[in-house]
């Protein structure tokens, strides 16, 4: 289900307590630990965290009006949702699946780019913390610029 809210203050407010609290730690690692030159905003009804048009002017290739996404944060109908865009493949993946193994004895429900949590006490914040700290804005435009130079067609 996703949200109206246009502000992240918004957001917040419409969240029931049980989920305000953990959308509020959840929040609070990634701010704290994301490298500087991300944005928060509100992005496809999710708290989210894009790299600037100031950063890169091109925005996202699915609506190049939007700044281009790099983690959000939701709540969802039945879970908690944490979208990490470059967590689905490579050595990120491959750290993280093993840190997850080291942080919680919870069964990894994980998609492409979606970490999914059933239970707000499943949430391993200090992991997410680290995985915020990994990727820096110059990073991430040059793993999704290399990207998406490979999917265009000669």
């Amino acid at each position: 289900m996703q949200s109206k809210a246009k502000t992240v203050t918004e957001y917040m407010e419409s969240l029931p307590d049980d989920r305000k609290k953990i959308i509020t730690a959840m929040r609070k690692a990634v701010k704290k630990n994301l490298p500087k030159g991300f944005k928060e905003t509100m992005q496809y009804g999710m708290i989210s965290y894009v790299v600037p048009r100031s950063l890169y002017p091109a925005g996202y290739h699915a609506n190049p009006n939007d700044e281009l996404p790099f983690i959000s944060i939701a709540s969802q109908k039945n879970h908690i949702a944490l979208y990490h865009m470059m967590v689905y493949q490579g050595d990120l993946h491959d750290w993280f699946v093993k840190e997850w193994k080291k942080a919680t004895d919870k069964k990894l429900d994980m998609g492409k780019s979606c970490i999914r949590f059933r239970n707000a006490n499943d949430v391993p914040l200090a992991l997410i913390g680290k995985l915020s700290s990994k990727i820096t804005p110059a990073m991430w435009i040059k793993v999704y610029s290399g990207e998406q130079a490979g999917t265009t067609k000669k």
